[in-house]
């Protein structure tokens, strides 16, 4: 019996897989698409190769980080931990996080990528450290976010305050759902 539900799980992680591959290669070619019909999305070759780099890189990240996972929870707390740091990222490259994407400030957001990156390695992926890790990079999310809006690095008034509270609340939601998917695969 356990046998068999382990090959469920298997075959469901599979399409989950290649889903995920599916939707990457869909939303690298989204921009290319829009291009077509409006004039709003502009991107270049540059844009198309980092972006590329950037999800096949969390791709493959993801591809050798569960390739050992113990259960689907497990599985699905490192996909969460891998597509927000990728979507962190992302956030940084396209808009900014605090300011616009050319404030050097939201390189301090790749410090909470390297908490999380930092906490998996020491966790050597135990499903409970692994949790403990990201509950770090949520705490390391609110600081950087709070050290940016102190600094005044952000947007200038309400702006500053919106966009701080906005992505600090969004990114730390994203880290806690990750830990918690971990903690329940620990338990």
């Amino acid at each position: 019996m356990a046998m068999v539900a382990g090959m469920n799980q298997e075959r469901t992680w599979n399409w989950l897989r290649a889903a995920g591959w599916t939707a990457a290669a869909l939303l690298l070619a989204l921009p290319l698409v829009a291009m077509r019909f409006t004039s709003d999305v502009d991107w270049t070759l540059r844009d198309f190769v980092v972006m590329g780099a950037l999800l096949g890189g969390s791709g493959l990240v993801l591809e050798l980080a569960t390739r050992k996972a113990p259960n689907l929870l497990h599985r699905l707390g490192v996909t969460a931990a891998v597509a927000t740091s990728c979507l962190l990222v992302w956030v940084n490259l396209a808009v900014g996080f605090l300011g616009d994407e050319g404030n050097p400030a939201n390189l301090m957001f790749l410090g909470v990528i390297g908490v999380a990156a930092m906490g998996a390695i020491v966790a050597r992926s135990r499903p409970l450290a692994m949790a403990h890790a990201m509950l770090l990079a949520a705490g390391a999310q609110v600081i950087a976010g709070a050290v940016g809006f102190a600094a005044g690095w952000s947007s200038p008034g309400a702006q500053g305050i919106y966009e701080v509270v906005r992505g600090t609340s969004l990114f730390s939601a994203l880290w806690l759902a990750s830990a918690a998917l971990f903690w329940k695969a620990g338990r």
